[in-house]
């Protein structure tokens, strides 16, 4: 039988959220704190975990993080149901890999919701053959990248990737990640640039996304190319902008694939397993529409 894994330290609560996920046939497993919970998880890998951020040892933010960079718990659906509903609590909780977020007090509607739509994702994830698929959103601020391409880096060590690859896709990811704050959102905090991982059989690929307007890829005059990689600078100078423009050229030097979108505000990276480990390693997560 399918598990739910609650973790609460209100016992009213818990068995309240156990009586509604029977509902759909889902056996509650009830954790009071959150050591017990990350180790249940670890050790049972239930259906889904509905987390409390409020817990009166490591709090709900720290336990979702463990979980998401854990192997065992990596696919593992995570909503937290909290009391807890100001944007930055939201935005913590996705950027950390919560598939959902919703305040208490709640309807059963919204948990039911939140347990199929887990269900749905697991199962997509198995038709498509993906070993996995991570969603992040941030606001363009370079502080909240960073600490994305730390998040996907302890993801990439999962993976058959050499530490050589694993370095140069760090950067490639930094590289685009600050392109897409800088010329597709125009340094505008609130404009959000989404980071998709994917690990496939023979493969890792990145996307980034912004949203802005999109541009000609094969047309930057302010960005080095191979075949001229200095001109550029005349014309940054003139316009007023930083010191810089290689990143695309780096990141297509480091990196196995590199393509854009029609539209020209979404570039894919792609970095390949060596030839004799191509094969999926490892399961991750969370295709939740996670915010930084």
């Amino acid at each position: 039988m399918e598990t739910a894994l609650i973790v609460e330290d209100d016992k009213d609560q818990a068995e309240l959220v156990g009586e509604l996920v029977q509902l759909r046939k889902l056996r509650p497993l009830i954790a009071g704190n959150g050591r017990v919970g990350l180790q249940m998880a670890r050790s049972l890998r239930p259906t889904i975990v509905l987390l409390d951020l409020m817990l009166p040892d490591v709090d709900g933010f720290e336990v979702c993080r463990r979980l998401r960079s854990d192997p065992r718990t990596l696919a593992t659906p995570i909503v937290m149901v909290t009391a807890r509903n100001g944007p930055a609590d939201r935005k913590r909780g996705f950027r950390v890999g919560a598939n959902a977020y919703f305040t208490k007090p709640y309807e059963a509607a919204d948990l039911f919701e939140a347990i199929d739509a887990a269900r749905s994702w697991r199962a997509e994830i198995d038709r498509a053959r993906i070993a996995g698929e991570i969603r992040v959103e941030l606001d363009s601020e370079t502080e909240f990248l960073q600490e994305v391409n730390e998040f996907l880096t302890r993801l990439y060590r999962l993976t058959p990737l050499s530490d050589d690859q694993i370095s140069q896709l760090r950067q490639a990811v930094m590289e685009m990640g600050q392109n897409a704050i800088e010329w597709g959102n125009r340094h505008q905090s609130d404009e959000l640039v989404e980071l998709i991982y994917r690990v496939y059989s023979d493969r890792v690929e990145i996307v980034v996304r912004d949203q802005g307007t999109g541009f000609d890829p094969s047309d930057l005059p302010h960005a080095a190319t191979a075949d001229d990689p200095l001109s550029h600078l005349d014309v940054r100078e003139k316009l007023g902008l930083r010191e810089g423009g290689f990143g695309l050229l780096i990141a297509r030097g480091m990196l196995d694939e590199l393509r854009y979108n029609d539209w020209g505000n979404e570039v894919t990276l792609v970095q390949r397993f060596p030839a004799r480990d191509r094969r999926v390693s490892c399961a991750s997560p969370a295709r939740g529409q996670a915010r930084a």
